[in-house]
């Protein structure tokens, strides 16, 4: 056996639900000591939302603790920008030409922008960037490629210079269906009477290309004409290439198992004769006070609002570390709940653990006459091992910080002198300062708030205080008073000092 190190051990103890069986099962990667994991990415054609934060935040951990684990991973994760064809929404709609048309812009540029966007907020998260960071664009080749491989197989067919995926053909001798749990039947009843059906030899069918509009910005020479992929092809021409015919771990939301998943394997399955992947992970969605989001609702938060509290569903802003901790406080296969409430209870036990933390990492170790209080010991070690053991268990997140919690009172008592910390043997208490700084920082990605924003929030802070005694100074008081209230609902309280000065604070 190859010896991996320290980590050896807690590589084969490794449990994942694998939504493909419906069961959990000890991770063993195709090549032992490596991790091949691909993500399906945003679509750039707006500015990322809540419903973004919670898979790539939970990717991320599970990135981190795979490398903590010792394993060498590769990352992959998409960028779509183009096409991004729906079938269950309007037949051949491209949404980044139809919102580049909007807003104005050539489509490249809003792309381009969009994706800034994503990656600066991806970086308030403190997640750290994939291996890849493949764009659907930049693969249109292998897209084409794998198309003609699965014309070729007799698994698709071309008309009007569109191409769709014969599904029946395929589920009459593949397991078509396995991974979402439906069957062709349900398929019929479930697809919508869309602009284009007619010219499908089946409802169920999907699109690989598609032929392009007169009207449609986006669009590439290919051997049936101009036109542009469909939104599935383009993860099976991006993993492929970059994971290979078969690889460990595909990840994404629930709501991506129909039609995009299942559309995944079929077209893998086709062009690479195997089936592409060993263990599919999906996160569970996000609601909103009880409520799935969605535009009819009128409660998409987008992430910019709820960095800045400016949405209606929102009493305040949240900082992207409460957001991470929140999320991280549920098990990914749960229902996530964001509610005021909730979040602003996040924000309190996030400082709560946080602050127990820095003064665990400041305290010195004396030990004890008679030694240590050996219930306490054997109660902290068993807290401590069992963070593995939690996260072993399907990446079990919550159960760790709930750990965490329960060590927070002896933290405590130590900094307050009411048990020493001799109270804990030398080794075990060493390993308390480690663990809470491998799991906090290294592996669960935290930061403390005030250390992550301090410097910034004092130059933003100075700048609107000087924006608000210039208006006050030109007696510009609207201006004045919306700086001081747009703060206020943010959190942040201005005070008018007798000598002329302003300031503030953090309520």
């Amino acid at each position: 056996m190859i010896n991996f190190g320290p980590f050896q051990q807690f590589m084969s103890d490794l449990k994942v639900y694998n939504s493909y069986s419906r069961q959990k099962e000890v991770f063993s990667p195709l090549t032992p000591g490596h991790v091949g994991m691909y993500v399906c990415g945003p679509t750039v054609s707006g500015e990322s939302h809540l419903g973004h934060a919670r898979p790539y935040i939970t990717f991320d951990v599970i990135f981190r603790y795979l490398q903590h684990l010792g394993y060498k991973v590769r990352y992959v994760r998409n960028i779509t920008d183009a096409g991004h064809f729906e079938e269950e929404g309007r037949e051949a709609e491209d949404k980044i030409s139809k919102k580049a048309i909007l807003e104005k812009l050539e489509p490249m540029e809003l792309v381009q922008k969009y994706t800034n966007l994503y990656h600066w907020a991806m970086e308030q998260f403190n997640t750290l960037k994939p291996t890849i960071e493949p764009t659907a664009t930049g693969h249109i080749v292998e897209q084409i490629g794998m198309i003609q491989q699965i014309i070729k197989a007799g698994y698709a067919y071309e008309v009007n210079g569109s191409v769709y995926f014969d599904v029946k053909k395929y589920a009459a001798t593949h397991d078509y269906g396995k991974l979402s749990g439906r069957v062709i039947e349900d398929l019929l009843e479930t697809t919508r009477e869309l602009e284009g059906q007619e010219e499908k030899n089946d409802r169920a069918d999907f699109a690989l290309w598609k032929s392009a509009a007169p009207e449609h910005i986006m669009r590439w020479q290919s051997p049936w004409g101009e036109g542009f992929p469909g939104w599935h092809i383009e993860c099976s021409a991006m993993a492929t290439k970059y994971l290979g015919g078969q690889f460990d771990i595909h990840g994404g939301g629930m709501d991506l198992l129909f039609p995009h998943h299942e559309s995944e394997i079929a077209q893998s399955t086709v062009c690479n004769h195997t089936s592409p992947v060993r263990y599919w992970i999906h996160n569970n969605m996000i609601t909103i006070n009880g409520r799935k989001m969605g535009k009819s609702y009128n409660n998409v938060i987008k992430l910019t609002e709820l960095f800045s509290g400016d949405h209606p569903a929102l009493e305040k802003a949240y900082h992207p570390m409460t957001i991470r901790f929140f999320i991280l406080q549920t098990h990914y296969r749960s229902t996530l709940d964001f509610g005021n409430e909730a979040l602003q209870a996040a924000e309190k036990g996030l400082k709560r653990l946080w602050d127990a933390y820095e003064k665990l990492q400041a305290l010195s170790y004396k030990p004890q006459d008679g030694g240590p209080d050996l219930q306490l010991e054997a109660n902290s070690l068993k807290l401590v091992a069992e963070f593995s053991e939690f996260m072993n268990d399907d990446f079990s997140t919550a159960k760790v910080l709930a750990n965490m919690f329960e060590l927070v009172p002896t933290i405590n008592s130590m900094k307050d002198k009411t048990i020493p910390t001799g109270a804990l043997s030398a080794e075990t208490f060493a390993l308390l300062q480690t663990s809470f700084k491998t799991w906090l920082e290294d592996i669960f990605g935290l930061k403390g708030v005030s250390e992550a924003d301090n410097a910034k929030l004092q130059g933003v802070m100075q700048l609107l205080i000087d924006i608000r005694k210039e208006a006050k100074g030109k007696k510009d008081f609207a201006t004045s008073d919306k700086i001081r209230n747009q703060l206020a609902a943010m959190g942040i309280s201005l005070k008018d000092e007798k000598d002329g000065g302003m300031s503030w604070n953090i309520e």
